[in-house]
């Protein structure tokens, strides 16, 4: 085991982690479309998530690697056949390529060791099952309707429930969305043919996501590898998998100072991850979605940046301490605040109702010029014409803020 204890140490962790991300470089995988396509392939994932405030997360999460993103692009690769949606740790856009390892989860729900729900009505899985077959792709909209308010998600109507419980057991795949519209499709009907439909063993499985994990974070925990995913067999699989690496010289463990245990490729270490040059530090100021790739996992996140992150929007109100939905701000490689915004889409107003920046040693003007174009960038892609800003703390820094903005306004 490596121990790092001087801050240098965690800087050069701090920066291979974010060029894994691809957050370092301006078009780390080319633009538009084709951009969008390997940004995925590399990630892995994307989350997908249902909030509305500004761009949707899985957007937003593309938008912050790919120029010339579009969020129309999301749908066009999902007809192309270039990816499919699943669940990954939680609902997520994955590498059609993938398709194999969603397989082990659909077979626990539909064998019933995974509840998805609790009491499946199969007679209408079946009839539902049928009726797509001998009429086509069906949207959950196109379901009889009911006249009772519903509390949310949670108590869909049984028609609803069946939809999502053969999509999830794997009878049926989204085969297009608009916006969070989705249709099905007979899986035989939308997969495409070249795409691997094999049951992956559980070595196999485990496998490919530590491969995915070092890949696109670049050094991970033992925790971290099987990030919300609760079965124990995989968890045991990754474990051993680990191990096997370690004693054979192909992963190395490196401990922080804080005492947080990362593993990462011998491979990388013989690069000079630790002691080679480190990445270059561009401009940019990166304005990210609370679900992208680089933030989601909070203890990952706290222990290499240290950047207490939570999102607030399932706080009550009253508890909330920055806002409803604030957006973590990345400026070079540390974390330097957050951002609570709403895009007003009637008026085309992007409002920033609060803005915190914590105190972090870099150059005030460098940075007041850097969020200036990350907001122009932002606000183009939400859709707006203008900013406003309401708050800022600290609040020193309020009128320097205000001016920049003005040009915006």
């Amino acid at each position: 085991m490596i121990e790092l204890k001087h801050p240098k140490d965690l800087s050069r962790l701090r920066r291979f982690a974010l060029a894994s991300q691809c957050l370092l470089q301006a078009q780390p995988f080319g633009r538009g479309l084709a951009g969008a396509r390997k940004a995925i392939h590399h990630l892995g994932y994307v989350q997908l998530d249902t909030i509305s405030v500004v761009e949707r997360a899985h957007h937003h999460v593309l938008h912050s690697r790919v120029p010339k993103f579009e969020p129309a692009m999301s749908n066009q690769l999902l007809l192309n056949g270039d990816l499919f949606e699943y669940w990954s740790h939680a609902a997520a856009l994955l590498p059609i390529d993938d398709f194999r390892f969603s397989l082990p989860y659909k077979q626990a729900i539909k064998s019933g060791q995974t509840h998805w729900y609790k009491n499946t009505d199969k007679k209408l899985m079946l009839e539902l099952l049928a009726r797509i077959r001998a009429e086509g792709p069906l949207r959950s909209r196109d379901l009889e309707t009911s006249s009772i308010k519903r509390a949310g998600w949670w108590d869909w109507k049984p028609a609803k429930k069946a939809l999502e419980q053969l999509y999830m057991q794997g009878d049926l795949m989204v085969s297009h969305r608009e916006g969070f519209q989705k249709t099905y499709d007979l899986t035989e009907r939308v997969l495409p043919a070249h795409v691997d439909s094999s049951m992956p063993s559980m070595e196999a499985f485990a496998s490919h996501l530590v491969e995915q994990q070092l890949r696109c974070h670049g050094l991970v925990s033992l925790k971290g590898l099987t990030y919300l995913r609760r079965d124990s067999k995989l968890r045991s699989a990754v474990k051993k998998l680990v191990n096997e690496g370690l004693a054979q010289g192909i992963l190395e463990q490196v401990k922080i100072a804080s005492g947080e245990v990362f593993l990462i490729k011998s491979k990388a270490i013989e690069n000079g991850v630790l002691d080679g040059r480190l990445p270059s530090l561009n401009k940019r100021l990166l304005i990210l979605s609370p679900f992208d790739n680089c933030v989601i996992q909070r203890e990952r996140l706290k222990s290499l940046f240290q950047y207490d992150y939570q999102i607030e929007c399932y706080v009550p109100q009253a508890k909330r301490q920055y806002g409803y939905f604030c957006l973590p701000l990345l400026f070079q490689d540390q974390f330097i605040g957050r951002m609570d915004c709403k895009a007003h889409r009637k008026t085309r107003l992007l409002e920033i109702k609060s803005l915190y920046l914590e105190q972090q040693a870099f150059n005030r003007e460098l940075m007041i010029s850097a969020f200036v174009e990350a907001i122009e960038k932002f606000r183009s892609f939400q859709q707006c014409d203008s900013v406003s800003l309401v708050n800022v703390h600290p609040k020193h820094l309020s009128q320097a803020l205000q001016d920049a903005l003005k040009p915006l306004a």
